[in-house]
């Protein structure tokens, strides 16, 4: 398959997307994040992308966890609300939904995974929501036929299950791949990686050449993921959080690299420089 060539992300060009806030803002006026996942042994996954869009400026964040014992509060974020996965979803619909960070593949995340495709409401799939819908036909439905926004967001490893293919194909076809991905499931794109390659929903191809080996730890995806989903919820298409996420995300593991941080750099410590960066982005 020919396509074309991808364009390169600029800074400009993201920071375009920002706008001032005006003076007498509220919380209300940016936006409500749920975050679905965190099984047992991860839920620190969900965590960290509730953290995440709430340090990029989402209004207000819900964690809904599946883990059997969940904390009564985020000791790191008390700010975050702290729910049951099943009690999250029963909450008012919020102005984005993240799920699959930490969610785990058993009967339970199939159902949330289901219910939340039934919400409509502008939805982020990363990690083991995208390895469920590899495995479920109905699902990958749903999401063809679906009018509200949806990003996904695969590494080399979950794009080849959705296409029924292996990494090395993907890896050997990065914009190829991203494409039918983008075709398939009816979404905007990130196939993450070195120079991760954007699709917007008509098909655009977009290349991110931000980022560095030092991101190569875990909890950078879910982050990413907050990150994306914060942007949307203050008012962002979903193209455009998409771009201006990814390319955030690796500016931020670049001023890392520049304070010698490379190995080591954490998915934590990669928040608060994107939240500095946006800032700044804002300002000018």
């Amino acid at each position: 398959m020919s396509v074309a060539r991808p364009t390169p992300i600029t800074r400009k060009q993201v920071s375009a997307y920002l706008k001032p806030r005006p003076k007498d803002s509220h919380k209300g006026l940016f936006g409500t994040v749920t975050v679905i996942g965190g099984a047992n042994g991860m839920a620190g996954a969900a965590l960290l992308a509730g953290r995440a869009a709430l340090k990029l400026g989402a209004g207000c964040v819900h964690v809904g966890l599946l883990a059997d014992n969940i904390p009564a509060l985020d000791t790191q974020m008390p700010e975050l609300m702290l729910h049951t996965a099943t009690e999250a979803l029963r909450l008012p619909v919020p102005s984005v939904l993240v799920i699959g960070c930490g969610l785990g593949q058993n009967p339970a995340a199939q159902k949330l995974l289901y219910d939340a495709l039934l919400l409509d409401v502008p939805t982020v799939l990363d990690a083991d929501a995208l390895n469920i819908i590899a495995q479920r036909p109905d699902l990958r439905g749903m999401l063809f036929t679906r009018k509200t926004a949806v990003v996904i967001t695969p590494h080399p490893g979950e794009a080849a299950h959705l296409l029924s293919c292996g990494s090395d194909d993907i890896q050997n076809g990065r914009n190829e791949s991203t494409t039918v991905l983008c075709k398939r499931f009816n979404a905007s794109v990130v196939l993450k990686g070195a120079d991760s390659i954007c699709a917007t929903r008509d098909g655009k191809l977009y290349l991110n050449q931000t980022g560095n080996p030092g991101m190569s730890s875990a909890g950078m995806g879910d982050v990413l993921s907050g990150m994306i989903a914060a942007l949307m919820a203050q008012g962002l298409s979903a193209d455009e959080a998409v771009l201006l996420g990814v390319h955030l995300h690796g500016a931020a593991g670049d001023a890392l690299a520049q304070q010698q941080a490379t190995i080591g750099m954490s998915a934590t410590e990669l928040t608060e420089w994107a939240r500095w960066l946006l800032n700044q982005w804002a300002s000018k």
